[in-house]
């Protein structure tokens, strides 16, 4: 029997809210900033308390653990964040879906400005003892509960609000906010371990960062103040509020998992895939290795010129993710992501070889390399999620998925080698784990269905053609937008029934 997914207010004369020709280049604009301003901040945060759990938060949070557990201790905290993100997805996936993207984007940009800032007034270990190490953990739980509800909103913003034939290079914009991220915090950790060098960081220069945070949370305030709402989710509130004045019941939108259960497990593999690699570099793990001392398991090279090769990698991975949503609208989504795995596996090999071997520069190259590949990997991730799931269900749909991929691929990624390189030791172990998270993205990418240009909006779902394309009734060449991506067809306006749909 077929979930009853139907419109009582399609039969109507209601419109979508707003017309294709009313969203202007400068809204569309308004909107990328937006978008990209909060998840540019979500990873700076990230970003910087990754660099900072890999170089000084074992001694200063974790010291009772010794000198063997305590950077295990401090890794785990990087991952602890991500087991939270599914229940943040939840949540902002729920409310999102009922109450608009546009709110959960200014709730969740608040809570990760509390937390990140909280974290560079935190007392150390030697001050308050064990009330240290656990409110950085509570921080951190709060992180990732705002993290996990932050992207899902992000994207549907940047692709509901996307022309015709260019969802995937507007979706590129949410994703850059990764490399965009790392290029900040990779800048500002080099300006401040400069001003800072030596003990000067451990003892206060690293908190200047987290406490940065705060003037960035205040501009993406302001930029996300200006965006309007989504014109997909105006489209489902209006013919909603059409029902309720004509007296007719609102029919709910169906469960995610037992609908959608397939393909949030694919998509979970296409995060997974990329995330594990990612991680590595945003994880902050390779500058862990490179910049600890020798007698510390390290490699011992120069902090500052460890953080300005990792800037280049990440000015290549943001070039990498905006090519690869352009040429995702032009040869499709599968295309552009199954290349993509090839690529990544051909700058994972090396990887460690080069940064054992070559200094600051095998740096520089090893980790732009990989940035190739990860960004071929991830610019088309959005879009292919948004398309993938209904109007009623995206948010949920899309930050869920995500949310459950991070924790497979990223969570733990430093974790799990830093332990393989202690139990075997050798890097070349931390290569297949990495090889084999990357197969598992193949396979997503090859099970799901090519979405390119694909009807997003909710009539699309509302007359039943949605499910009759996902159960391969209906080709996807009969369910391409006709002119833009938000502005609903009037054929499925008139089609769409009132009544519930038949088994």
């Amino acid at each position: 029997m077929r979930p009853q997914v139907t419109n009582s207010a399609s039969g109507s004369s209601a419109q979508p809210t707003r017309s294709a020709q009313e969203i202007t280049p400068k809204e569309r604009r308004r909107v990328l900033t937006g978008t990209l301003v909060g998840t540019v901040i979500e990873w700076y945060d990230f970003f910087i308390y990754a660099l900072a759990a890999n170089i000084v938060f074992a001694q200063l949070f974790f010291a009772p653990a010794g000198e063997e557990f305590q950077r295990i201790f401090s890794l785990v905290t990087i991952g602890l964040s991500f087991l939270f993100r599914p229940l943040g997805a939840a949540i902002a996936g729920r409310l999102g879906d009922r109450f608009g993207r546009k709110p959960l984007l200014v709730v969740t940009l608040i809570m990760m400005g509390i937390a990140t800032t909280t974290m560079g007034l935190l007392p150390t270990y030697d001050q308050i003892g064990l009330w240290a190490p656990f409110l950085l953990l509570a921080l951190r739980i709060l992180q990732g509960i705002s993290a996990g509800g932050e992207w899902g909103g992000a994207v549907l913003m940047s692709v509901e609000y996307a022309p015709k034939g260019r969802r995937g290079f507007y979706g590129a914009f949410p994703q850059i906010g990764v490399p965009t991220g790392m290029l900040l915090a990779s800048a500002v950790l080099a300006v401040v371990t400069w001003i800072a060098p030596g003990q000067a960081f451990y003892d206060w220069g690293w908190r200047i960062p987290f406490l940065l945070s705060l003037v960035l949370v205040i501009v993406g305030l302001f930029v996300r103040s200006a965006v309007d709402e989504s014109p997909v989710f105006n489209e489902i509130a209006e013919l909603k509020s059409n029902d309720k004045a004509a007296g007719k019941a609102n029919v709910k939108p169906p469960k995610l998992f037992p609908k959608f259960g397939i393909i949030v497990m694919f998509g979970i593999l296409l995060i997974a895939g990329n995330g594990a690699s990612g991680y590595m570099i945003t994880g902050g793990y390779i500058q862990g290795v490179a910049t600890r001392p020798i007698d510390d398991g390290g490699l011992g090279y120069d902090q500052v010129g460890v953080q300005l090769a990792v800037l280049v990698a990440a000015a290549v991975w943001l070039i990498s993710t905006l090519t690869s949503g352009w040429l995702a609208d032009k040869y499709g989504r599968r295309r552009i992501m199954a290349l993509g795995w090839f690529v990544q596996a051909a700058g994972i090999i090396p990887l460690f070889e080069l940064v054992k071997n070559f200094g600051v520069t095998g740096v520089l190259i090893g980790t732009s390399l990989l940035a190739v590949g990860l960004g071929m990997t991830y610019g088309p991730q959005a879009v292919w999620y948004a398309e993938l799931f209904p109007a009623s269900v995206r948010y949920s749909g899309v930050s869920i998925s995500y949310a459950l991929g991070a924790i497979l691929g990223g969570a733990f990624a430093p974790t799990i080698a830093e332990l393989l390189l202690n139990g075997l030791g050798t890097t070349w172990a931390i290569v297949i784990y990495l090889l084999a998270m990357a197969a598992l993205g193949l396979v997503g990418t090859v099970m799901l269905k090519e979405t390119r240009d694909i009807r997003i909006d909710y009539q699309f779902e509302a007359s039943g053609d949605w499910d009759k394309w996902n159960n391969r009734e209906l080709p996807l060449s009969e369910c391409l937008v006709a002119d833009e991506p938000h502005q609903a067809a009037p054929a499925m306006a008139e089609t769409a029934s009132a009544e519930p749909a038949k088994s």
